[in-house]
């Protein structure tokens, strides 16, 4: 029975996507027909057909990256195609049949202003994805922490380091984070997009051990380092480059503080919270990542002091921070509880097609101050 139904699902998404494809499609033909007199349906609609289903054909290893390329800016067009072809479609319709303007005029200049609209939001987009910012948050936290009165933490989640987020964009977080003069370093899930071995193919490891803070570099794993299935082979990786994969651990930092790091919630059999805090002294500062931004009740319950987070991506694409921002307590920013402090990052890196509307790649800077 849940087979069946997940076979219905399945086709009922598989129709509706290739629905949306048929119409975006089919826009595309009719203005290349009218402006140019192009008389090959059959290219075409193979070209288009390949371009749509390219993302798919690319989960058959790392030798077909260029179709995962491909998808990945199909699937910027296919969401702006979807916001703005049916706009489009009622401004010819209204100019032909309101103000007689020859359809063929129409179709021609609509079909400019639409190609406008998408290099204006790709270029845009592009920009804001590979020129990250430094979102900086200063914090008070009531404890004493050893040998502490201050801290500087830079964090940066969800890089998807791997096919399209590549060695450039991994020097840019390594000199953004540097140029911090960090005491510790965060890195709270999706370091990598889904499989190790384009980040290892790319040895991008040596470029990423060039992170430095005094106190150490720790991260987590996200929902992505699960779906690739070679979570081992990543820590390996991450060992090698003296980067610390906290798996439902707590770290004692110079007896100071702690960082406490949290699987994600992915993995089923993670521990409760409050298993990970046995043996912990409250009186010390807690310091929580956790990739899903999620759980900001029972955080601030067990008495953590700062939770950080990633994975919203802010939605990387507007409007989806509308979804996010229903989603999460927290979807960007920062939010305090009680003495719950939560910051919850956009993301150095990017999902799919390297654009970001509406939010940019970012690196957070924390300055604690301790009592």
């Amino acid at each position: 029975m849940k087979r069946s139904k997940m076979a219905g699902s399945v086709l009922g998404i598989f129709t509706l996507y290739s629905l949306l494809v048929f119409y975006i499609g089919w826009n595309g033909w009719v203005w290349l027909e009218t402006v140019f007199q192009f008389q090959y349906p059959g290219l075409y609609a193979l070209i288009v057909g390949f371009i749509a289903f390219a993302y798919f054909l690319s989960r058959f290893g790392h030798r077909f990256s260029i179709f995962r390329m491909i998808g990945s800016y199909w699937m910027a067009i296919l969401q702006y195609a979807i916001l703005l072809l049916p706009i489009v479609n009622i401004l010819v319709i209204m100019s032909t049949y309101g103000f007689s303007i020859p359809l063929e005029t129409s179709i021609f200049w609509s079909g400019y202003l639409t190609i406008f609209i998408f290099f204006m939001i790709f270029a845009y987009g592009t920009f804001n994805a590979h020129s990250p910012v430094v979102r900086r948050y200063d914090i008070h936290i009531p404890k004493k922490a050893g040998p502490f009165k201050q801290l500087r933490i830079a964090m940066a989640s969800d890089m998807h380091f791997g096919t399209l987020s590549g060695k450039a964009h991994l020097r840019r977080l390594v000199k953004g984070v540097n140029e911090l003069n960090p005491d510790l370093i965060l890195l709270p899930g999706d370091i990598i997009d889904d499989d190790p071995e384009p980040f290892i193919r790319k040895n991008m490891g040596e470029v990423m051990k060039q992170l430095k803070a005094p106190l150490g570099v720790f991260g987590v794993l996200g929902n992505h380092e699960y779906y690739g299935g070679k979570i081992p082979r990543f820590i390996e990786q991450m060992e090698k480059i003296n980067i610390k994969i906290l798996l439902d651990e707590a770290i004692e930092i110079e007896e100071g503080f702690y960082v406490i790091g949290r699987k994600d919630r992915t993995e089923k059999n993670r521990l409760k919270l409050n298993d990970l805090l046995t043996g912990l002294d409250p009186a010390r500062p807690l310091l929580l990542m956790d990739h899903q931004p999620y759980g900001l009740d029972e955080a601030r319950a067990h008495g953590i002091d700062l939770m950080v987070s990633g994975h919203t991506h802010r939605g990387q694409m507007a409007p989806n921070h509308l979804i996010t921002k229903k989603m999460y307590e927290l979807d960007w920013g920062y939010l305090k509880k009680g003495l719950l402090h939560v910051i919850v990052s956009s993301g150095f890196g990017f999902w799919g097609p390297p654009i970001r509307i509406g939010s940019r790649s970012e690196i957070v800077q924390i300055d604690i101050r301790f009592d």
